[in-house]
């Protein structure tokens, strides 16, 4: 996930979006049938073809933090998005300032909605898992929260790696922690670099959340099931004004039914949702 952009790296980003909503009519046909049910005139332009299989997937979901702005939730409801998870902590002292909004806005419209942890380096394990109980709710309708676990090489304050075990050592503290707290075992966010550097072979009794934006996740990641590919970071979504991160379940309907109901998670359908729809 990207929790933070440079005005340089935004600047650059707002201009390849331009290109790519030039391109997204002719490439809405070629998007496969989820984007033509759902996404009309808004899916992501012509698919890399290392993840063109993603759009075949019949759950999707985003991810989001404070840089998706005010988010119509209803409208993303419409859009059949199947579940988001939202930025809601870091390290031990910074909270995502739009959680709240967000985290009640998708419970308003129906939506299934996580939080996620992104992890610090360079704070203790104890602290984090603190400050995540302090500020996230332990919501029974809610899914498994996430911990999102990569190297943080643009950080200002703490870009270093550190030693694989103590890493590990960290993880391994939070997602205890998380479970405690929330009462479901979390699932594990990671990229390649770090998936290559600390995780493969370990953790094996925990979900994992991949990112693979040129290459389907087996591709990239040694010996590692998903339940969650997140296969775009420029998506595009009814009900969200720019670009925002897209993901696909690893199941069919039926078992994404199962997983939600394993963790107490009935969508929830309101007057004005079905007014809506």
């Amino acid at each position: 996930m990207i929790s933070f952009r440079p005005p340089l790296a935004r600047k650059i980003r707002s201009v390849a979006l331009a290109v790519s909503a030039g391109l997204a009519l002719a490439a809405c046909s070629a998007a496969g049938s989820f984007e033509a049910a759902h996404y009309p005139l808004k899916s992501d332009a012509k698919p890399h073809p290392g993840v063109a299989k993603a759009h075949k997937y019949p759950i999707h979901g985003i991810d989001i933090s404070r840089w998706q702005g005010d988010i119509d939730w209803f409208e993303v409801k419409r859009a059949k998005t199947a579940f988001v998870y939202m930025k809601a902590t870091e390290g031990a002292d910074h909270l995502d300032e739009r959680f709240a909004q967000n985290w009640d806005g998708a419970r308003r419209a129906g939506v299934p909605r996580g939080a996620y942890h992104f992890m610090f380096w360079c704070r203790s394990a104890e602290e984090q898992a603190a400050w995540f109980k302090k500020n996230v709710p332990a919501d029974a309708d809610s899914l498994p929260p996430v911990l999102d676990v990569e190297w943080n090489s643009h950080s200002k304050t703490c870009p270093k790696r550190i030693d694989a075990e103590l890493a590990r050592q960290k993880i391994a503290i939070m997602l205890k922690a998380m479970r405690e707290h929330t009462g479901k075992r979390p699932i594990i966010y990671t990229d390649i670099p770090f998936h290559a550097d600390v995780l493969e072979g370990h953790h094996k009794d925990h979900d994992f959340w991949l990112r693979s934006v040129a290459a389907e996740p087996h591709e990239r990641y040694e010996g590692r099931n998903w339940k969650i590919w997140q296969f775009t970071t420029t998506g595009r979504v009814p009900g969200i004004k720019g670009a925002v991160d897209r993901n696909v379940y690893a199941g069919n309907r039926q078992e994404w039914n199962r997983f939600l109901a394993s963790n107490g998670v009935t969508p929830r359908r309101t007057a004005s949702n079905d007014e809506e729809e």
